[in-house]
């Protein structure tokens, strides 16, 4: 019942939706389709930007979850919940299953407009991308819980901004910003890097995902679980 509440306000939340499902949309017909016939990195423009679009989209949509638990903190709704029979456990997994169903339309709608634009792939290279997007996506869920309890209603707006767009441009989701050298080695210890590498799966070379991907999304998930346990804590002992 919690959950049906809880997607029932999501799909209601036309400014969330914006942001999350139409603004990349409409950022990758502007830049995409005047470009549908160039290459780039040897693979079709339409394709490459596809894949950045749904990872910025995607990241926005399971970070916002800290935005709906800041507001309820606001107000003293947590508080609340708190002295119901609704577990923590139910409580978070509700506003990180609404993440992931926003997360899944903007993967759907990100993937009908490359079809649109020409974007050909298989069924297995179309699941394979999801797939890998779904779980490149669980330390960014992590850290939309961490900040909505880290921070207030009236600075998280700008912090989810702030933070999902320069993690988006330094994970080459607007495309390639570091090729070679020490910076694209500090970029690859970021989980953004290898969210949109999981939304490039359908062109990348036999082998992938390697190694070092699994890794760093497991080292920040388990980073980002561990500090957000504790100021979920010290949140709970303050109110």
């Amino acid at each position: 019942m919690y959950l049906r509440f809880e997607v029932l306000r999501t799909l209601r939340n036309r400014r969330f939706l914006v942001f999350s499902l139409a603004f990349p949309l409409v950022l990758f017909f502007a830049v995409a389709g005047p470009n549908r016939n160039a290459r780039i990195e040897g693979v079709p423009f339409p394709l490459y930007y596809m894949t950045g679009m749904a990872a910025w989209g995607t990241m926005v949509a399971v970070v916002s979850s800290g935005a709906r638990i800041a507001a309820e903190r606001s107000v003293g709704w947590t508080r609340q919940m708190r002295i119901t029979p609704l577990t923590t456990r139910a409580y978070f997994s509700a506003k990180v299953l609404c993440g992931y169903l926003m997360a899944l339309f903007t993967i759907v709608a990100m993937c009908a407009a490359g079809t649109a634009l020409g974007v050909r792939l298989s069924a297995q290279e179309w699941l394979t991308m999801i797939g890998l997007l779904l779980v490149g996506l669980i330390p960014f869920a992590v850290l939309g819980v961490l900040l909505g309890h880290l921070l207030r209603v009236d600075s998280l707006g700008p912090a989810l901004g702030g933070v999902t767009s320069v993690l988006a441009l330094v994970g080459g989701a607007y495309g390639p910003l570091a090729t070679s050298g020490v910076f694209l080695t500090v970029v690859k210890c970021l989980p953004s890097f290898w969210l949109v590498q999981a939304g490039r799966s359908a062109f990348e070379p036999g082998g992938w995902p390697p190694a070092e991907s699994w890794i760093v999304i497991a080292a920040w998930t388990t980073i980002l679980v561990w500090v957000a346990a504790r100021v979920y804590r010290r949140d709970t002992l303050r109110v």
